[in-house]
């Protein structure tokens, strides 16, 4: 066997990106204030931009496929029934989710006793970014222009698009059969784009972490050490809690079959940061759980853009508190409804790289602080958002892979995988 194929193998790959990991973070500690942190840096980013280079094509082309794909899984009934479980269960562990980050945050006294004050470069250049808003998001989902969406990067409005375009090949049927195989064949390149890129991942989490720890010192970590133990310690309830409990008594699932089958996807999204990246991964661990091919190309997919548990509901709840207890502010009971109600209703929200500050901004703006408060809190948390972002990421993808295997058992559709040995498999989009 090549070492190409040994390194594709889950377990080799697997542990490649632990030991790029642990490498990393010792090269940042060492390279700090010398000529190795900015190598590092570029590293990280130009791996980075290759992965975001590939989301909006893989989301589009992926939506359409698997609305599409739908028809192969019974009529429209089947699949209204099964789009409207998908978006009940994203509901339900958004609640769950929020609930918990509300409930760690309010133990914890998050925020309370903390002395911390950002830069007023930083405070300026996030108040004039777009804050998140339910007016904004209505203004922002139908696109004026098709072409700009894609060029632009608005995620959001790629979905949107995405939709139409697949509901509408859907009823077409045989007609839209050339254009369908035409999305499909792109699909599949993407996807085997993205499976080049996430052979380079050691290379590329070898930077990211590098960078991480050479630019974030104990000035800003110290302090909001609080914060970061809250959202890890949410998410880690959710990820190895919730999800384990719903796959165990709902999907039938055993919990330890589910993180060895998607350990490579949750590793890849939490150094990646990128559930849009990860997708390929997640797929493939929702099929390798039994998800029918057809079910997933439509689920994964559309959970990768709406479906947030890390960023959109434990992070917001968290942040909120925090950034309130900070200027001693006592949230109501009605703002604590309004922390929930955001979380459950607000996914959308989250679509783009960006989606966590938008969905945080419009949560601090749903509960009713200030602006300057917002903006000051905004900046403080921000000063660690990379070291959140990686578990808040990783808690997200999981929820994508769950969710599709409530679903499709529920409904009869989950297909006992046939028993193979990790070791003789390869990554999928290797």
């Amino acid at each position: 066997m090549s070492f190409v194929q040994t390194y594709r193998k889950p377990k080799v790959f697997g542990f490649t990106v632990l030991g790029a990991l642990v490498l990393g973070a010792l090269a940042g500690w060492l390279g700090k204030g010398t000529w190795l942190a900015p190598v590092l840096a570029k590293i990280g980013s130009t791996f980075t931009a290759l992965l975001q280079l590939t989301v909006i094509p893989l989301v589009f082309t992926a939506i359409v496929v698997g609305i599409a794909s739908l028809r192969n899984l019974g009529g429209g009934r089947t699949a209204a029934r099964l789009g409207g479980k998908t978006f009940l269960w994203f509901a339900i562990t958004s609640f769950i989710a929020v609930l918990i980050g509300i409930a760690v945050a309010s133990i914890l006294r998050l925020g309370q006793g903390v002395q911390i004050e950002p830069a007023a470069g930083a405070v300026d250049k996030l108040a004039k970014r777009a804050s998140g808003s339910w007016q904004a998001l209505l203004d922002n989902l139908v696109p004026t222009n098709i072409f700009s969406s894609f060029t632009e990067g608005d995620v959001l409005q790629v979905v949107f698009i995405a939709v139409l375009v697949g509901f509408a090949a859907y009823a077409l049927g045989d007609k839209a059969a050339p254009f369908t195989n035409l999305v499909k064949s792109f699909f599949e390149i993407i996807q085997k784009v993205v499976g080049w890129i996430i052979l380079l991942a050691p290379i590329g989490i070898f930077g990211l972490i590098g960078n991480a720890v050479a630019s974030y010192g104990n000035s800003f970590v110290k302090p909001l050490f609080s914060l970061i133990l809250a959202v890890y310690l949410g998410s880690a309830l959710v990820l190895f809690v919730v999800y384990p409990v719903l796959l165990k008594f709902v999907g039938k699932t055993s919990p330890v079959e589910f993180f060895r089958k998607a350990g490579t996807a949750l590793q890849f999204a939490f150094v990646s940061r990128s559930s849009g990246a990860t997708l390929p991964l997640s797929r493939k661990a929702a099929t390798d759980l039994g998800v029918p091919q057809e079910y997933a190309n439509f689920a994964v997919p559309l959970g990768t853009t709406t479906k947030m548990d890390g960023c959109a509901a434990v992070y917001p709840a968290v942040a909120t508190i925090f950034i309130a207890n900070l200027f001693g502010i006592q949230l109501s009971v009605w703002q604590y409804v309004g922390i929930v109600a955001v979380a459950v209703f607000g996914a959308l929200a989250t679509a783009g790289t960006t989606g966590w500050y938008t969905m945080l901004t419009l949560t601090l703006s749903v509960v009713g602080l200030p602006p300057a408060v917002i903006a000051t809190g905004v900046a403080v948390v921000y000063a660690i958002d990379p070291i959140l972002d990686m578990m808040r990421t990783a808690t997200n993808v999981a929820g994508q892979i769950t969710v599709p295997v409530l679903v499709a058992r529920s409904e009869g559709l989950v297909e006992e995988p046939a028993a193979q040995a990790d070791d003789n498999k390869e990554l999928v989009t290797a």
